[in-house]
């Protein structure tokens, strides 16, 4: 996966994890938590400053994250990725 390749690399990176608080406690990847209900209430407050920075979003499995893409586009944010297959296929890597 490019993104585990990335940090690995030592690479900084915007990563927003859009899940729940408990989940986010359960098993994160370091990314910044910011629940999707924060975004589709465009509560941005706090990723106001990477508008024209990548912005890789995750969830769970890609579902909310999507959404969460789809919104943050919406409100001009211009280089933002959704992590395909979220935490459950961040797991499953070697």
């Amino acid at each position: 996966m490019e993104l585990k390749q990335r940090l690995d690399a030592g690479a900084t990176l915007n990563i927003i994890d859009v899940r729940e608080p408990s989940e986010y406690a359960e098993f994160n990847i370091g990314g910044k938590l910011l629940p999707l209900g924060k975004i589709l209430g465009f509560q941005l407050e706090e990723i106001e400053d990477l508008q024209n920075e990548e912005i890789i979003v995750h969830c769970k499995a890609g579902s909310r994250s999507m959404q969460a893409c789809m919104v943050l586009e919406q409100a001009g944010y211009t280089n933002v990725v959704n992590l395909t297959g979220g935490v459950m296929a961040w797991q499953q890597l070697p």
